[in-house]
């Protein structure tokens, strides 16, 4: 690259955005550095004029323009010392100031010589490229580093020009137009005030956090509150603004943020920071803010902080640092309204659609985004002056979690790929099965984690914690039941969602291979019928390990002939109210281990050719969601592998009754059998008692049942027994006592019944029981004291009395009387 392609593209603009950055603060230097910014911006009509000229430049005006290009770059050097220095340093402030004055001097004299400076660069389109660039630096950082070889870039290291152009790019865009903040309007207002008072409103916090999922405009928010008048008088303007980044110098940034709290700004290449709280120096009695952006690693956030007197830090991340910080701000996305604003100032230039526009076409768009600033920003600079046609083509592409155009997928899907870049592999794994699923619904906990379980080869625990890792990370969302939390708590109580962008990066991600190598086939959303694209390519089998469906109702014939003898977990999201027949291919999946069947519509449908999974011999988990079921399929050999079934929302029909199945055979290993909301169960079937191997029983939401089977206590290795909101169920049989390995007993809002058995002393295992809101009971059996294992009591107050005398007895008992919850979270689903 010639040196006026570098000069023209980016030293002058540089130069000009630092020298701004220099006159917006409060120094000696402030007057020289407008008097330089005057004459930079003086060259721009010279700039305009040789762009569009078409002249090239004989080689004695090169090497003009070659001294003039490392005058400037002396010009860069001296403004990031400028910028580094402190402003009680008036000494070196003043030295600073002439050194400016002799620059400017220099840069005069060379100009009004008889050849004038020869600068390219896209002036026009600088406003634009710093708003594109906006929450994203670290790519703008490696490009300033390449384009400027000479100079070294702190890039991922806190360095002074990441600091200094993100501040003014920053306080451009906010400028500009009117602002971003104020675009982003009073969800921004409401986080500001919200941070603020954590910052100056409370001392007795030190470190504090905003956290979001990366794009949401973390860093956007600081900056807001770093300008805030009320919060920089409480500082007296001492507030240091640090960019972390992945992969940092943590040693260098431990330096510069010890010299800013401690006041020492030259420290020698010896000196030795101390690991200890100082309490009594003078200089650590005045307040400070440090604000530690973009951090990324719990142990180098650790060197970060000093815990001294009247210093805060305020530490911007996509993660949840719990273990560090005291309180934390989760940023909320843009309101509908909001949203808009942004989506049209990044793609119209202004506020409002405008009349020429596509209205629904805008709204359709802007809803995609989910709030989320990064995404409105970058899309709506992607169809910038695009014809409404490719519009309507960037939707249909977004509905299918595709690119709408390279720079889309450079600037928003690669941005938000840093999140995930340096997962664990299997952690990476887990995030990239989330697409499995449609947008905009609730991800039942426990499918997550039986198919995690499942294909790699994790139990339930190293599950879960990938689960809480993601969530830490900002990558999903634990949606839980307000009972939900403890080690007996179901994990169908707890669900997961994710925002469309994070799904539509995870499409992106898997859908990188030929379609027939892919490991997860996805639909990306519903539709009247499967992918031409997965049509085309019938003839080779597809060896996806995962593969998930999406469509409405399905016939018969609607289905065409697939091979998959690798798919270990198949995934049925359709919507119908009628009849789905499931697909003929199931039948060839030798290898399937999980088998999901959710219908997303308002009520149920029949489920027909149930009995293609009569022999899926190597099926363990099987999910059934708002479906009807005849009859269970009928093996002719038993399934011995299947441990896990839940019908949830599910029509059963009968479908379990001994005469129609004979369930101990069918199933002779299953440990797990799940009945919620299957509003026509009335009694549970005796041949559930001949499972010798369940060890968890749970029927709960059942508003029908009745009663349970008298021959229950042969479930010998039973230890979890959920019979939580079945309010027609008005005692509990008398050989639920024999249940020998129980462990967990929850009779919680089952309203009718109005006492325990009499023999309940024999569950010498129990550790909990949970029977709040069972108003009826008000007494217990004798038998309660010898429940020598019991730990645990949730009860309401009329009966806790009772069991707080059997503390006296039972010295590890603990009687908790629950505090009421109220919530209209369901009229949502």
């Amino acid at each position: 690259m010639a040196v006026t392609d570098l000069f023209a593209g980016e030293i002058a603009v540089e130069l000009l955005k630092m020298l701004i950055s220099i006159c917006r603060r409060s120094s000696l230097c402030k007057s020289s550095a407008e008097q330089f910014r005057t004459t930079i911006e003086e060259l721009l009509p010279t700039i305009q004029e040789i762009k569009y000229s078409g002249v090239e430049l004989p080689p004695i005006r090169q090497t003009q323009l070659d001294h003039l290009s490392e005058t400037l770059k002396d010009g860069i050097e001296l403004c990031r010392k400028v910028l580094a220095s402190t402003r009680w340093n008036v000494y070196k402030n003043l030295q600073l100031a002439r050194k400016m004055e002799k620059l400017e001097k220099k840069v005069s004299r060379f100009l009004n010589g008889p050849m004038q400076a020869h600068v390219l660069a896209d002036v026009h389109h600088m406003r634009f490229e710093t708003a594109e660039r906006f929450d994203r630096m670290e790519g703008s950082a490696r490009r300033l580093e390449q384009r400027l070889g000479a100079m070294r870039i702190g890039v991922g290291g806190g360095g002074w020009v990441d600091e200094a152009v993100k501040r003014v790019e920053m306080e451009e865009d906010t400028l500009a137009e009117g602002g971003l903040g104020n675009l982003m309007g009073i969800g921004m207002a409401l986080g500001k005030n919200k941070v603020k008072e954590m910052v100056i409103g409370r001392d007795d916090l030190s470190v504090l956090g905003i956290c979001g999922i990366g794009g949401s405009g973390k860093t956007t928010l600081a900056l807001e509150v770093c300008r805030d008048h009320q919060v920089t008088s409480y500082f007296n303007n001492r507030i240091l603004f640090l960019t972390v980044s992945q992969s940092p110098n943590a040693e260098q940034l431990r330096a510069k943020v010890w010299g800013f709290v401690s006041g020492c700004d030259s420290m020698g290449p010896n000196y030795v920071i101390p690991h200890w709280n100082l309490q009594i120096q003078s200089k650590l009695g005045s307040r400070c803010l440090v604000v530690l952006d973009d951090v990324w690693s719990l142990a180098v956030l650790e060197q970060l902080i000093f815990r001294v007197p009247g210093c805060k830090t305020l530490v911007v991340s996509r993660f949840k640092f719990s273990t560090v910080l005291n309180d934390t701000y989760e940023v909320e996305l843009l309101r509908e309204d909001e949203s808009l604003s942004l989506f049209c100032y990044s793609a119209f230039g202004q506020k409002t659609i405008p009349p020429s526009a596509n209205e629904n076409l805008v709204k359709q768009i802007v809803k995609k985004c989910k709030g989320l600033p990064l995404a409105l920003k970058v899309i709506g600079a992607s169809l910038r002056e695009q014809p409404e046609m490719y519009w309507t083509s960037a939707k249909k592409r977004l509905s299918k979690g595709e690119p709408i155009c390279e720079s889309h997928e450079n600037n928003l899907l690669d941005r938000m790929a840093i999140s995930i870049q340096y997962l664990p592999k299997k952690v990476k794994e887990c995030f990239l099965d989330l697409g499995s699923f449609p947008e905009d619904k609730k991800i039942p906990l426990e499918v997550l984690i039986n198919m995690w379980v499942e294909i790699h080869d994790l139990d339930e625990e190293e599950a879960f914690a990938i689960l809480v890792e993601l969530s830490d990370r900002n990558l999903l969302k634990i949606v839980k039941d307000a009972r939900a939390g403890d080690m007996y708590s179901s994990y169908y109580e707890i669900s997961v969602t994710q925002h469309d962008v994070l799904r539509d990066l995870a499409l992106h991600l898997s859908n990188q291979e030929n379609i027939n190598d892919r490991k997860r086939l996805l639909m990306p959303r519903r539709d009247t019928e499967l992918p031409k694209e997965w049509e085309r390519n019938v003839d080779q089998p597809f060896n996806a390990q995962i593969v998930s469906i999406h469509t409405g109702d399905m016939r018969e014939m609607d289905w065409f002939r697939m091979e998959f003898p690798k798919a270990e977990v198949l995934i049925l999201n359709f919507s119908s109210t009628e009849e789905y027949f499931l697909p003929p291919f199931i039948e060839n999946m030798e290898k399937l281990r999980a088998l999901i069947v959710i219908n997303y519509s308002t009520s149920n449908a029949a489920l027909g050719n149930f009995s293609v999974c009569s022999n899926l011999t190597n099926l363990r988990s099987l999910w059934l969601e708002k479906v009807s079921i005849s009859q269970l399929p009928k093996s002719s050999i038993p399934l011995k592998k299947m441990q896990k079934i839940s019908f949830v929302l599910c029509k059963i029909n009968n479908s379990l009754d001994q005469s129609v199945v004979d369930l101990p055979k069918t199933l002779p290993c299953l440990t797990e059998l799940t009945f919620d909301h299957c509003d026509d169960l009335m009694k549970l079937p005796p041949s559930i008692c001949g499972l010798q191997s369940l060890k968890n029983l749970s029927v709960t939401n059942c508003h029908s049942l009745q009663e349970l089977p008298a021959d229950i206590g042969k479930m010998k290795s039973l230890q979890i027994l959920r019979l939580y909101a079945c309010p027609h169920l008005r005692t509990l049989p008398a050989r639920i006592c024999e249940l020998v390995c129980l462990k967990y007993l929850n009779i919680s809002q089952c309203v009718s019944l109005s006492c325990l058995p009499q023999g309940i002393g024999n569950l010498i295992r129990l550790e909990k029981i949970d029977m709040r809101e069972c108003s009826q009971i008000w007494s217990l059996p004798k038998s309660v004291n010898s429940l020598k294992s019991l730990r645990q009591v949730i009860c309401e107050e009329d009966v806790s009395w009772a069991w707080k005398d059997l503390e006296k007895t039972l010295p590890n008992l603990h009687v908790q009387v629950p505090a009421k919850c109220f919530s209209l979270d369901w009229l949502h689903e």
